[in-house]
């Protein structure tokens, strides 16, 4: 289960190097695929979530950095949300 990082470009056009513990967040992000905010922060956490689940399963505790990238997910999309930008993955690292 290796970790892994995935790099996203927000409305702004700044980027972030987002964690997940597990290269299964590939199978729940697209490359280059233009999310809307709200869309993204869904998607992404039920990704994380999933990828944390496995950590579980594998080593009997979730992954509480998986946990803490939601977060930062959800703080950095706040000012986003509500308007017509979009986010999207351009890497995973």
């Amino acid at each position: 289960m290796p970790e892994m990082h995935f790099r996203v470009r927000w409305p702004d056009q700044s980027t972030t190097l987002c964690y997940s513990p597990s290269s299964s967040i590939r199978d729940n992000l697209r490359l280059a695929h233009p999310y809307p905010v709200a869309e993204f922060v869904e998607t992404s956490r039920a990704a994380l979530e999933y990828a944390s689940e496995r950590v579980a399963q594998k080593y009997g505790y979730g992954c509480g950095h998986a946990l803490g990238q939601i977060r930062e997910i959800e703080a950095q999309a706040k000012p986003f949300l509500g308007g017509d930008g979009h986010v999207v993955v351009e890497s995973f690292e």
